[in-house]
């Protein structure tokens, strides 16, 4: 079978950087020139792949629909490819695109569902429109396919977990690297969180990583993490420092943190890892805690004085509420924030009358 495969395409001009070209190809063709790269990891915990998993149901049901012999498919497939293809100039704004199968270089960005539908039906001649991107690197694939999907029902911690991948994204997405690329870390390398954080290549962990996240990007703006966060090595000094703390937190609360899940602790729940990170800020301020001895001593006044797995909290004179109530709200993670803080605060104030 020949490996070069040649079609008559049309480009657009939109971006000096990038080739973006249009063409028609048959289902079953482009299987052999573009892979469904998925997300995972590798042995040393680095991600690799970009794709969500496949939706058997959302397949099976293109599936039906295409079998009919009047069904049409008006969406582009989006493919991207870093090497492999050569454009040959035509007259404008056609263009000769030459791919080599061989190689299998292009990845698809978007519409893996449609085509997974298209190969189960191999005996139809059905061809579809193709949308290549020409990228200068599989970084920037990445890239694009951030941006593409973005707006789109992709899951979130699947695009927050390709954020430390990836550079030149706009505000609202870059402001959250950090916190990304830290969480990462603390999940696939040797920490006190390791293996125990939610993420799209980890569905195992109990811990949202928007959780993590959002105790990091919390200390970032006005906490621990707001000086260290503008150092050289501030992946390396955070790393220690949420490492340390959440291990001292675990030590500390042993019974309410060993074997739970979120439904049975609300310690290691969204609401308990954020509230505990305003603890955290507190005594790297006020007690100067910077190691994980310092961090136990700061939070030792808390034991006897929650409700992780049982009984009830008291946020105020009437405001009395249930271990399992407290959800993930900002009104509710602020009030018990508040609660903790200030158990430690008072048992400050104690330790220093007796002085």
């Amino acid at each position: 079978m020949n490996s070069s495969l040649t079609y008559r395409a049309l480009r657009a001009r939109q971006s000096g950087s990038h080739q973006v070209i249009t063409f028609a190809a048959k289902a079953q063709d482009i299987k052999r020139f573009a892979d469904i790269d998925h997300a995972g990891r590798s042995e040393d915990g680095s991600l690799k792949g970009f794709q969500r998993p496949q939706i058997a149901s959302h397949i099976k049901d293109i599936r039906h629909y295409l079998s009919h012999h009047d069904s049409v498919l008006p969406n582009p497939i989006v493919i991207a490819f870093t090497k492999g293809v050569r454009v040959k100039e035509l007259e404008d704004p056609f263009v000769e695109l030459e791919i080599d199968a061989a190689q299998v270089p292009g990845f698809v960005v978007d519409g893996q569902q449609r085509l997974n539908a298209l190969y189960g039906l191999p005996e139809k001649e059905f061809e579809v429109f193709v949308s290549a991107l020409v990228c200068e690197s599989y970084n920037e694939l990445r890239r694009q396919f951030i941006l593409i999907n973005n707006t789109r029902p992709l899951p979130k911690a699947l695009i927050y977990e390709l954020l430390p991948s990836v550079s030149n994204l706009p505000q609202h997405l870059s402001s959250r690297a950090f916190a990304a690329s830290l969480t990462e870390k603390l999940n696939f390398t040797d920490s006190s969180l390791k293996g125990l954080i939610y993420q799209h290549t980890n569905p195992t962990g109990v811990i949202r990583d928007t959780a993590i996240q959002k105790v990091i990007m919390t200390s970032v703006d006005n906490g621990a993490l707001r000086e260290i966060s503008m150092t050289p090595d501030a992946t390396e000094r955070a790393f220690e420092v949420i490492s340390d703390y959440y291990g001292a937190v675990q030590r500390t609360f042993q019974d309410d943190w060993k074997d739970h899940t979120p439904k049975t602790s609300r310690l290691i729940h969204g609401a308990g890892i954020r509230a505990m990170g305003y603890v955290m800020d507190l005594l790297w301020e006020r007690n100067s805690a910077r190691t994980k001895s310092e961090f136990l001593d700061g939070l030792e006044c808390l034991v006897g004085h929650t409700a992780w797995t049982s009984g009830t909290w008291k946020f105020g004179d009437n405001e009395i509420v249930p271990w399992n109530a407290i959800q993930n709200v900002d009104k509710q993670i602020n009030g018990l924030a508040h609660y903790l803080v200030n158990v430690v605060r008072r048992s400050e104030k104690r330790a220093t009358a007796r002085r």
